[in-house]
């Protein structure tokens, strides 16, 4: 048994997982001790400037901080922290990673788009096992990026990282609240001009089932299942049907943002930002509809994804 921590740095939260690995059978097996997060938005006005704002910066050290802490106090023995789409894209990344690497010890791997989609199918599947014969297309809806990585019991076929994500559609199209039909348009344009550069490399039209996972996706499963609060055991392994879940997601896409920040199940730090997350799913899964000649009707929720990932890729 290992103890281990994983850290996922997005372009919306920061997320800890301090889990213990048990190699002993053959497969990994990880084992919650603490599961954390916190919405830091690094990628606060990167899609505009290109660069780390300096309060996201310092918002985002002061929960590395606080991880720190948590780390030393159960004692893992190794840790990595992985940064994805915000900190790719900023031009000032070397100031996060000399940051993170004194509250740490350890140097943030700002990994590419492909690793990323790869540690998310790891970890979607290390707990909803692909099937013998299954294309299975797990969708990973993030702050900046979505990636789209489809799989077997192998593992990874294909694999691709696009640039629309919640944080990046709201900023760039989303601003008034609720947005207008013309925002909204421009959004889904980008969505779709995403979902056919994904196609280039990945065959969509293979799949034979679909796994979303991140905050988006979870908050609007929590949504169509209309929960009295935020409960993961209720969200995971969940299965909509397409129709079941373009209506949560299109009602959300609509509300208000006092409105979204009402809902129990809500996030603070997603409530500007789950219109686009809404818009961004609702569309993939109407193309993914369109591409199967109708064969994908339903999409499962993942609350293991790339942290999952990241945790069982320790040694």
């Amino acid at each position: 048994m290992t103890r281990v921590a994983a850290i996922d740095c997005g372009t919306n939260s920061l997320r800890l997982l301090i889990a213990d690995i048990d190699r002993s059978n053959g497969t990994a097996k990880l084992t919650d001790v603490v599961r954390e997060m916190r919405v830091v938005r690094l990628g606060q006005g990167v899609d505009a400037t290109g660069e780390l704002a300096p309060e996201a910066l310092e918002r985002t050290f002061a929960a590395t901080r606080d991880y720190a802490a948590m780390i030393r106090e159960h004692g893992a023995e190794s840790i990595r922290f992985v940064a994805t789409s915000a900190s790719r894209d900023a031009r000032n990344r070397q100031v996060f990673v000399d940051g993170i690497q004194e509250l740490l010890g350890v140097v943030p791997e700002v990994i590419s788009g492909d690793e990323e989609a790869a540690l998310s199918f790891a970890g979607a599947s290390s707990v909803l096992p692909v099937l013998d014969g299954e294309q299975v297309l797990v969708v990973d809806l993030g702050g900046g990026s979505t990636e789209f990585v489809l799989g077997t019991s192998d593992g990874v076929t294909a694999a691709k990282s696009v640039d629309v994500g919640c944080v990046r559609l709201t900023e760039r199209h989303l601003q008034d609240d609720p947005p207008t039909a013309e925002q909204i348009a421009a959004a889904e344009a980008d969505i779709d001009a995403a979902i056919a550069r994904a196609g280039l490399d990945v065959p969509l039209e293979r799949a034979t089932a679909v796994v979303g996972v991140a905050g988006s996706i979870t908050t609007i499963t929590a949504h169509a299942l209309r929960l009295p609060e935020y409960s993961p055991a209720a969200i995971h392994g969940t299965e909509l049907s397409i129709g079941t879940i373009t209506e949560a997601a299109t009602d959300l896409l609509h509300m208000t943002r006092r409105e979204r920040a009402e809902l129990a199940y809500m996030h603070p730090g997603r409530v500007d930002v789950m219109g686009a997350g809404g818009l961004v799913w609702r569309r993939i899964l109407e193309r993914l509809n369109e591409l199967t000649a109708g064969r994908i009707v339903t999409a499962t929720a993942s609350e293991h994804d790339i942290l999952d990932g990241i945790a069982l890729s320790i040694h």
